[in-house]
């Protein structure tokens, strides 16, 4: 009889052990199984679809934060083309520094009306001289809010001469709502000029 006992008894333990192994087996499955479906449904939503001249088109989505440093080089790079890329043509000049203004605070505000004052674009209009700046690098800091250091070569064109000027600049960058004149949604603060010397002067 006690024989027969620990026979049952033995088997209820390897039954029990069997459904323990069991569970634990089913809970790893859809532990799986949801895993699998998450990483499914983000990959989905993370892709775009585009359609095209009649074909669909695959675009996948990015976290826009990945791309900040790029996105502030490039603003900082577009603003000091259109502040300092000036042509003998009041209407030009204006429309330039129009658009670079809204890339900027109150910091280029008074930089262009201290040009304005000193004359600096009536000279530019009256001696038919333009200027061209070309951005070589900006170095945008680790830490926040955000520095960039940009660093350039502003060309000096008047009619018998041309002047090269070896040009930095500093400031601090804000993130700011984006839009149509601010697509890249950054606000240049405390802007100033650190060196702006003359390299060299070529006859033309």
């Amino acid at each position: 009889m006690f024989a027969s006992l620990k026979t049952i008894d033995s088997a209820f333990q390897q039954v029990k052990t069997l459904a323990v192994i069991f569970i634990v087996a089913v809970l790893v499955l859809a532990g799986t199984i949801a895993w699998f479906a998450f990483e499914s449904t983000t990959a989905a939503a993370n892709r775009i679809y585009v359609l095209e001249g009649g074909q669909l088109l695959t675009a996948g989505a990015q976290d826009a934060r990945a791309n900040r440093p790029v996105e502030a080089r490039s603003h900082v790079t577009r603003f000091h083309e259109l502040f300092f890329t000036l042509d003998p043509d009041q209407k030009a000049i204006d429309l330039n520094v129009n658009k670079a203004l809204y890339l900027a605070d109150n910091s280029a505000k008074k930089q262009y009306e201290n040009f304005k004052e000193k004359g600096f674009y009536n000279d530019l209009i009256a001696a038919n001289i333009s200027l061209e700046m070309s951005v070589d690098s900006v170095i945008i800091g680790d830490s926040r809010p955000l520095t960039a250091r940009c660093f350039g070569r502003q060309r000096v064109i008047r009619a018998t001469s041309v002047t090269t000027r070896n040009f930095i600049s500093e400031c601090s960058l804000r993130d700011v709502t984006r839009s149509a004149n601010n697509p890249h949604g950054f606000l240049m603060e405390n802007w100033r000029v650190v060196q702006n010397n003359d390299l060299s002067t070529l006859p033309r």
